[in-house]
């Protein structure tokens, strides 16, 4: 973890082993970066993402994956969920649907 690395309210937090977190990265609690799984035979193995340079992770997000790079200047939104690789300049959230039923007379 980087030394320029910034953890806001920590509590929850859930890095990875092998995680990698580079300069001006932002978390808020509740953030997981973990592996999709694990075994025996992927210890020696890269299983946890790569967070990049000046990044923001919102409350509660969760992001998995050895493979995963979340590109500099990223924002994960809250309860984002994301197991795959984002681009730099990216903004990735939660969009939850609501949808409000009419009203019948």
């Amino acid at each position: 973890m980087s030394v320029n690395a910034e953890c806001d309210g920590c509590p929850g937090f859930l890095p990875g082993f092998l995680l990698i977190i580079r300069d001006h990265v932002n978390i808020y609690q509740g953030v997981t970066l973990g592996a999709l799984c694990v075994s025996r035979d992927m210890r020696n193995i890269k299983r946890h993402p790569t967070i990049e340079n000046n990044v923001t992770i919102y409350a509660n997000a969760t992001i998995l994956g050895g493979d995963a790079i979340i590109g500099a200047n990223s924002v994960i939104g809250g309860n984002a969920r994301v197991m795959a690789s984002v681009p730099e300049n990216s903004t990735v959230s939660n969009a939850a649907t609501v949808r409000i039923k009419s009203a019948t007379a």
